[in-house]
């Protein structure tokens, strides 16, 4: 087996782990795994901006703006209107900062919605001991 096969075998693995975790995890966990996605993304998406990768800097930032309309498009406004109406303006407002942070090169639009994806995961994570179990 040549050295290259073990990166690519490493992939494989980490595929699978990460498969049978979305698979296996419940509806909280699933948002805690996209917020802590798009955290990533931004992360090596600021990185690559700085290094002047301005096209992996656009795919990151495309893919964390496809995370962020997944939470938004999983909003259940029928449990609270007010509130689901807040999250849909905040992560719209995430967008349009992404938007403009990959056209304008704008590190600091960024670190501003790492930030409040932070602050948001921060809160998810602490109301995870109110949310009822999933049965297995």
């Amino acid at each position: 087996m040549t050295r290259t096969a073990y990166p690519q075998r490493a992939d494989a693995y980490r595929k699978i782990g990460i498969e049978h975790e979305v698979t296996s995890a419940s509806p909280h966990r699933l948002i805690q795994m996209m917020m802590e996605r798009v955290l990533d993304k931004l992360s090596l998406a600021k990185s690559n901006m700085l290094d002047e990768r301005v096209a992996q800097k656009a795919v990151l930032i495309g893919d964390a703006i496809d995370i962020v309309c997944g939470l938004q498009v999983s909003l259940n406004h029928d449990i609270d209107k007010k509130l689901g109406s807040n999250f849909d303006a905040l992560y719209d407002y995430m967008t349009r900062r992404l938007l403009a942070a990959n056209l304008n090169n704008d590190v600091a639009a960024i670190d501003e919605v790492r930030t409040l994806m932070s602050e948001l995961k921060s809160a998810w994570d602490a109301i995870e001991d109110t949310v009822p179990q999933q049965d297995s």
